[in-house]
């Protein structure tokens, strides 16, 4: 275990090896899954305000969908999550597939197209690393969780490519953490953490 400040970090963050193959896994994380996507509150709002910039995007289904039970589920074990077609466990109302029958996210597309300047929620920005606060909020637990066989490529072209998996999500580690426990991170996993005091 590594611990930063507050959060908890397992070491296969650091230690295991990951690069996501789109070509192979479809973007299946969208779809496959407990539930929709975790969403913090403050995303909840922006996801409200950017939503008539990204609902060109979605399938008839999704925006069906939508309008019968809205952008957000309740879930017992996750809190507040992205609403899913059909069930719990169907693709996100935000998702479409490209010609190459890859799920995407509406977001994130928006993004790369300039519309929107926010690009998708953090727990999908992240994963495979997943985060969750400990039961009275105040610590954090990060750990690498890929699914066995929709990230089994995912895995194997990561270890090929001897890319570690908080390299492949440097992005949004900075994002949801900032670059001071980026750099901490990349210090420890380096192995030069005795040389540094992380705490100001």
């Amino acid at each position: 275990m590594i611990v930063i400040d507050n959060i908890l970090i397992s070491e296969d963050v650091v230690d295991k090896h990951f690069v996501c193959d789109l070509n192979k896994c479809k973007g299946g994380c969208c779809e496959e899954g407990d539930a929709g996507a975790p969403v913090e509150e403050d995303e909840m709002q922006v996801i409200r305000e950017v939503f008539d910039k990204v609902k060109h995007l979605l399938p008839p289904e999704a925006l069906e969908e939508i309008d019968r039970t809205g952008l957000f589920a309740m879930d017992n074990e996750f809190g507040w999550v992205t609403n899913t077609i059909g069930s719990n466990k169907g693709i996100c109302v935000f998702a479409f597939r490209d010609e190459n029958r890859i799920i995407k996210c509406a977001f994130e597309q928006a993004n790369r197209d300039g519309l929107i300047s926010w690009k998708k929620p953090i727990s999908c920005h992240l994963y495979p690393i997943t985060a969750k606060k400990g039961k009275n909020g105040d610590y954090e637990r990060v750990n690498y969780e890929p699914r066995e066989q929709l990230c089994k490529p995912g895995c194997a072209m990561g270890e090929a490519l001897k890319v570690p998996v908080y390299q492949f999500l440097k992005e949004p580690l900075i994002r949801k953490y900032g670059e001071d426990f980026y750099k901490a991170l990349d210090t420890i996993a380096k192995g030069e953490w005795e040389e540094i005091d992380f705490k100001e």
